[in-house]
């Protein structure tokens, strides 16, 4: 039997047994533990059983890349998505397409006969095919959950670095953990966008939580009060510990042009000096 022939057979028996292979691959899903909503997990086995016989009638079981596959991988597309946000495992998300083999094996035994050519034939055909389909979906997973990580990590270094006003043209910036370049982006972008919405003229940057000074970090940070001029602001440094003021000595970062403080108060002071505020104890 030729593939084309074999292709044709398959898309009618999955078509006139489908409620059955339904049925079998619903219960399947559910003996697997697999992780979805009832509604939803039937809605996308039904989806999928309907698209599946046309897709292999038209464009066959060798190539899932064709044209005649697009429903079908938008539709697999979806399902790997869903379990990406959902914080499924990859190899939860690739079961909802091997677990249909069983199913389909079973109706092509008892339709084909146990001992026919055609059964072996047409088996090679859905395990090739459910293979591509599986794998497309491990596919789509890992990149969707990539680009949540990504986009995870990005908001995680913008809830890291507020920038915080803390009297009429005064800004405060206190980082906490590691400084590395592209944090060090982000700090920039945000201080910068900060100044520009309130026309601060002082930027307090408190390195107190940061637990070593580099000269990575050095650099970053003079960039950071370098950019901050530009926009009109002055920067003052504190969180001053005498570790890393020994570091800095040693690494020989020149920071004569930068006011310094031991604590966040400490700048605060010479903050509000600098745009002419005081604070006075009450009586």
């Amino acid at each position: 039997m030729t593939a084309n022939n074999i292709d044709q057979r398959l898309g009618n028996l999955i078509t006139q047994h489908e409620s059955d292979i339904l049925a079998i691959w619903a219960a399947d899903l559910a003996g697997k533990s697999f992780r979805s909503d009832e509604a939803t997990m039937q809605r996308h086995t039904r989806q999928f059983l309907a698209l599946l016989p046309a897709a292999i009638t038209t464009g066959g079981t060798a190539d899932t890349n064709q044209r005649q596959w697009d429903e079908v991988r938008n539709l697999l597309s979806e399902v790997s998505i869903q379990r990406a946000k959902q914080g499924s495992t990859p190899n939860d998300t690739a079961t909802f397409v091997f677990s249909l083999k069983q199913p389909m094996f079973t109706m092509l035994r008892r339709e084909l006969g146990a001992e026919s050519v055609e059964l072996a034939d047409a088996s090679w055909a859905v395990s090739t095919l459910l293979d591509q389909l599986g794998l497309y979906t491990l596919e789509v997973f890992q990149k969707s959950r990539d680009q949540i990580i990504v986009r995870q990590q990005h908001e995680l270094m913008e809830l890291s670095t507020p920038v915080v006003k803390l009297w009429q043209d005064i800004l405060a910036l206190p980082l906490i953990g590691t400084l590395d370049s592209a944090r060090s982006q982000v700090v920039m972008e945000s201080l910068l966008e900060k100044i520009v919405e309130t026309g601060a003229a002082i930027a307090i940057i408190d390195i107190t939580g940061v637990p070593t000074v580099d000269t990575l970090v050095a650099q970053h940070l003079m960039k950071t009060i370098a950019a901050a001029r530009l926009m009109g602001a002055d920067c003052i440094i504190s969180g001053i510990r005498p570790q890393i003021a020994q570091t800095i000595v040693h690494l020989g970062v020149n920071l004569e042009d930068v006011v310094t403080k031991a604590t966040l108060a400490d700048a605060f002071v010479v903050a509000l000096a600098r745009v002419g505020a005081t604070i006075t104890r009450k009586a």
